[in-house]
């Protein structure tokens, strides 16, 4: 619904509005029904034009087909990751119990996750459509905080350039059609916005990420975010590094993929269905190099854990959407670390602007 309140303020002509609280809550109750939970627009004007298309349609026509397409895309590029047919891994992807929080709340991370696993697919044989893909997460910025760093450790240079030319393009395009109006609206917005992280509005334990893991187990608002600002430059450094190694794509995607849901600064229980996209690269890599049984098992509890955030998650006062984007993580982490060549690869002569002292 508030997807779809944004749409009508942008289709009204009034864009600028959707990051105005009581204009956006009149929109939404005009959506469905008076005196609902107010749900926040916090997101780019970017992501404004998928609004105010789907807006067109009445409320309960847009909720599905927004549902129903963006879910499609993601059962495409999970499948084409497993290199199956969609309709023989059906039943699993389906089964990943964030696809269902996802769908019923109404959220994006569908789209996010084809997008993102998209551009992975493509990444060394059309990079400049990777890029592309890349670049069009600018709609949900906070996921693409590691990519950056990935293409150029890797020295992908023309996906590098797609992605800042499709993000270029389409803040640009947003300005001339929404305002520039919006964008300052956006801004301010988004400055406020730590409140409504801080003080409860959102549940911690639907957090991926170490901000709300510190939270459910009491730690404060400070170490919470001194933890999260920590694993930020932790999954970065060890995207860059294993980047630069360059191990095969699948364990570099499934650590990207991974790594990026846990240093998003906001990242919640559905954003998990990224995870997948990262648990889909897992497998593929483990049918070529075998997959040792204990994994197996961590990935079946990974799987299972986001069906645990709620109301387990209040009860037992356990990070469970936490745990499973960390553990996920981990796992991908020393997959590709423990890959053959990944600690071992050569540097070429011009990637560093120094020379290491050699090893005695």
């Amino acid at each position: 619904v508030s997807f779809y309140a944004a749409g009508s303020l942008a289709d009204a002509g009034t864009p600028r509005l959707a990051y105005e609280r009581k204009a956006h809550y009149a929109a939404e109750e005009r959506a469905s029904a008076r005196g609902i939970e107010y749900f926040f627009f916090y997101y780019p004007p970017t992501y404004l034009f998928l609004c105010a298309a789907f807006a067109l349609l009445p409320y309960l026509p847009a909720f599905l087909l927004f549902g129903s397409l963006t879910l499609f895309a993601y059962l495409l590029v999970t499948s084409a990751i497993l290199e199956e047919k969609w309709g023989e891994v059906l039943v699993p992807l389906l089964a990943f119990p964030s696809v269902w929080w996802t769908f019923g709340i109404g959220q994006n991370s569908f789209l996010t996750a084809a997008l993102f696993g998209g551009a992975t697919l493509l990444l060394e044989r059309r990079p400049g459509l990777a890029g592309v893909l890349f670049g069009a997460l600018c709609t949900k910025p906070q996921f693409g905080l590691l990519i950056p760093i990935a293409l150029v450790a890797g020295r992908h240079w023309r996906a590098f350039a797609g992605a800042a030319l499709a993000v270029l393009v389409l803040v640009l395009l947003s300005a001339a059609v929404f305002g520039w109006e919006s964008w300052q609206a956006f801004f301010g917005a988004l400055s406020g916005s730590g409140s409504a992280y801080q003080t409860g509005a959102v549940d911690p334990a639907a957090f991926v990420n170490a901000f709300g893991a510190v939270l459910v187990l009491g730690g404060g608002v400070r170490l919470a975010y001194a933890l999260q600002a920590l694993l930020m430059i932790v999954a970065g450094a060890i995207v860059a590094f294993l980047w630069r190694r360059q191990p095969s794509l699948p364990l570099r995607a499934a650590v990207l993929a991974s790594g990026s849901l846990i240093a998003a600064p906001v990242a919640l229980f559905y954003d998990l269905v990224l995870g997948a996209v990262a648990a889909a690269w897992l497998i593929r890599e483990s049918r070529k190099n075998g997959f040792p049984d204990w994994e197996k098992s961590i990935l079946a509890a990974l799987f299972i854990l986001p069906l645990l955030v709620r109301p387990f998650g209040d009860v037992w006062h356990l990070p469970f959407a936490a745990l499973a984007g960390l553990g996920l993580f981990a796992l991908s982490a020393k997959r590709a670390l423990q890959s053959p060549g990944a600690l071992s690869a050569k540097e070429p002569a011009y990637a560093l602007p120094f020379r290491p002292l050699p090893r005695r």
